[in-house]
């Protein structure tokens, strides 16, 4: 999605229009690691005079400018405006929209996530701030060794500072859950006050956060690792 908003901007293609959206679905394999993409599907408003072969054939560029080669096949399937043309869109075309999907804003399917939507709350609703918290964590668990893949999992009860449950699922072969769990809590803080505090999310750092999903962008306090945090892990 970012390419094409990129060659829409450029003016590379002219009949791109700014509503879209897009779905990759992902096979993975050993120890989870993704091994073939069985199929991409693109959807994007264009011009009223593009065509729909000029459409498929400049989206498939885009596609392929975009993803690993090594997980595109001849098996791969191109999914392009499937249901026919797309010339009226935005809030026009499909005005029931009900806030910000949590899945696309995260990790897709790869990652569980629950609660409530990030954008249009401040960081004192934990919907929010304890899902930056958690990644942080998972990404100081990984960094310090503990282990390859790691999930945080923290619940809370209204009116109480502490969470009722953090919970660490990893693929750490020499530390239990527990284990995990009972080093992260030394380590880290999640009452609410705290988990604001540490990554300083009373900044006004939310704007990068408006599309393209809230993790991975490499300026944001919860994708910074702290080294004294790790050194805390790997002696706890």
């Amino acid at each position: 999605m970012r390419k094409l908003e990129e060659v829409r901007k450029s003016g590379k293609i002219s009949w791109l229009r700014p509503d879209g959206k897009c779905q990759v679905t992902v096979e993975y394999g050993y120890e989870g690691m993704p091994c073939h993409i069985s199929a991409v599907v693109l959807s994007t408003q264009h011009a009223p005079d593009a065509s729909r072969e000029e459409i498929e054939k400049a989206c498939i560029e885009v596609i392929k400018a975009s993803l690993p080669a090594s997980l595109l096949t001849s098996y791969t399937q191109f999914h392009i405006n499937p249901i026919g043309r797309f010339v009226t869109g935005g809030p026009r075309a499909d005005c029931c929209l009900t806030g910000r999907k949590i899945i696309a804003d995260t990790y897709g399917g790869v990652g569980r996530h629950g609660g409530g939507v990030f954008s249009g709350k401040d960081a004192s609703k934990v919907d929010r701030s304890a899902a930056y918290m958690c990644r942080w964590v998972a990404k100081h668990i990984v960094a310090s060794g503990l282990a390859k893949h790691c999930e945080v999992q923290v619940s809370y009860t209204i009116g109480k500072a502490e969470p009722v449950s953090v919970e660490v699922l990893s693929d750490c072969s020499f530390l239990t859950s527990d284990e995990l769990a009972r080093r992260v809590k030394e380590t880290f803080s999640f009452k609410p006050a705290d988990i604001i505090e540490a990554p300083g999310l009373k900044n006004p750092i939310f704007s990068a956060t408006t599309n393209y999903g809230h993790f991975d962008k490499a300026d944001l306090p919860w994708e910074k690792l702290d080294s004294s945090r790790i050194d805390m892990l790997q002696k706890a």
